[in-house]
């Protein structure tokens, strides 16, 4: 069991302020139950048009498709701690550890990019958008995923795919042009439910590791953007986040059961 708090930015609605509290349970390899908090956004949020972003000798990871494989490989923390390398046996400049859980009291999955004998190249949750770096296998467990999700802003649409076969697919709500969805290669970094299904974000949340363009904090989060419900239906459809992509609250029911921790996400023009 994992507890604790997790902030996403860039979600919700322009709203005054509240708190959303939170339980989730994840069917996995490894059951986890999250309790957290979200509060909504505000207009007072820190933004900025250029976001400063430290490379520490992180590269930065492209798709996994097309010709995508039926199945990805997930990295679970094994310990407290997940050394960084921008190669096998070169820790990163900083000297940076991943911790587990990690700030938002959230068990710490990377995607596996690439296993080279006793190190893997993984995704990690970090700016720039798809950061990735060495970690040595022995830090980690591993475990298969089997479907990645495609997000298109330009037909608003979230589609969930086994290798090149369709699963389910559902209409979105990305983010306005002011504030839009990042594009690139990410992956499910988190899954919650929300107390309140009514509330700004609706029925559960699956956060990806995409971080805003435009936003470096928001709603006391980090600028980090996720699929989630809302109560908003009617704007299904139209871009109208702060750059996270919503969902009706059926729909986002039907994502959380196909998106497991590790589950690759692609959000293209």
């Amino acid at each position: 069991m994992a507890v604790g708090l997790l902030l996403l930015g860039a979600c919700g609605t322009e709203t005054a302020a509240q708190t959303v509290t939170a339980r989730v349970e994840v069917s996995d390899t490894r059951p986890s139950k999250l309790d957290g908090a979200w509060p909504a956004p505000t207009t007072t949020s820190t933004t900025t048009t250029t976001i400063p972003v430290a490379n520490d000798g992180l590269t930065v990871s492209g798709s996994l498709g097309p010709n995508w494989p039926d199945q990805f490989t997930a990295a679970d923390a094994a310990g407290s701690r997940v050394p960084l390398y921008q190669a096998p046996n070169v820790p990163v400049p900083s000297g940076r550890v991943l911790t587990n859980p990690t700030s938002e009291g959230v068990p710490l999955t990377m995607l596996v990019r690439k296993e080279q004998g006793d190190w893997l190249q993984v995704q990690i949750q970090s700016r720039p958008n798809g950061a990735t770096a060495w970690i040595r296998r022995s830090d980690v467990v591993l475990r298969t995923v089997p479907n990645h999700i495609l997000i298109e802003l330009g037909a608003k649409r979230l589609t969930v795919f086994h290798g090149k076969d369709v699963v389910w697919s559902a209409s979105v709500a990305p983010g306005k042009a002011s504030s839009p969805t990042p594009t690139g290669s990410f992956y499910v970094d988190a899954l919650a439910k929300p107390t309140n299904p009514n509330g700004s974000y609706g029925a559960y949340q699956v956060s990806f590791t995409g971080f805003s363009n435009v936003y470096s904090s928001f709603g006391g989060g980090n600028g980090q953007v996720a699929a989630h419900g809302t109560n908003r239906p009617e704007l299904i459809g139209t871009p109208a986040s702060h750059g996270c992509v919503r969902l009706s609250n059926p729909d986002v029911t039907v994502l959380v059961t196909l998106a497991r921790q590790g589950t690759p996400v692609d959000v293209v023009p």
